[in-house]
């Protein structure tokens, strides 16, 4: 009986193992016509017809940091749950006004503190604000796929792990649009797809 788990666990890390291999990579750059950067835009794979994937066990992070949202802009996953630290020595807030996940207010908390809020609407855009502090802002992007990236201020961007397959490439930025676009991962491949954004 022992013989046989063992067996089972090296099989499914063989299984694992090909899978990884058999993953290819999505990079390019983003130029940015209208903005001082290209960064913190966020490129992702569009929803995969009959495809879905489970909510991260795992809980993403924003620190409300030197007065700012760190990162600015968070892709994640629908159903994760976002911790927001406050790591600076004043009361901070965090609510957003938009319709995503009911226009929550999680009120002020101080330093060293954290408060949670899980997203649970896919394709929601949160704008996060603070009654505190009305300067800062950040965004919550909620996506289908765990499959995205955001821009450096260069505007490269690389999404690694992606499963061979044809699918849809869109970009997301806080004031500017790009088209989507259509690519084909092959195994262990790489490919490059370029995005124009302009208002």
């Amino acid at each position: 009986m022992k013989m046989k788990v063992t067996l089972m666990i090296v099989v499914a890390a063989i299984l694992a193992t090909a899978q990884s291999i058999q993953a290819g990579t999505i990079k390019g750059k983003v130029t940015a016509h209208g903005a001082k950067n290209a960064g913190d835009a966020v490129v992702y794979i569009d929803k995969i017809p009959g495809k879905s994937f489970p909510a991260p066990k795992a809980h993403a992070k924003i620190d409300q940091r030197n007065m700012t949202f760190k990162p600015k802009v968070l892709p994640v996953l629908v159903g994760t749950t976002v911790d927001f630290l406050n790591s600076d020595d004043v009361l901070h807030n965090v609510y957003s006004p938009d319709k995503c996940d009911g226009k929550f207010n999680l009120g002020s908390w101080p330093k060293g503190q954290t408060k949670s809020m899980t997203f649970t609407s896919a394709g929601c855009i949160a704008t996060l604000l603070c009654n505190v502090h009305p300067e800062m802002q950040g965004t919550v992007v909620v996506l289908e796929t765990p499959y995205h990236a955001v821009t450096g201020a260069d505007g490269s961007y690389t999404i690694k792990g992606v499963p061979a397959g044809t699918y849809t490439l869109k970009i997301w930025h806080e004031k500017l649009h790009g088209a989507a676009q259509q690519i084909t991962v092959t195994e262990s491949g790489e490919v490059e797809a370029n995005f124009d954004i302009k208002r």
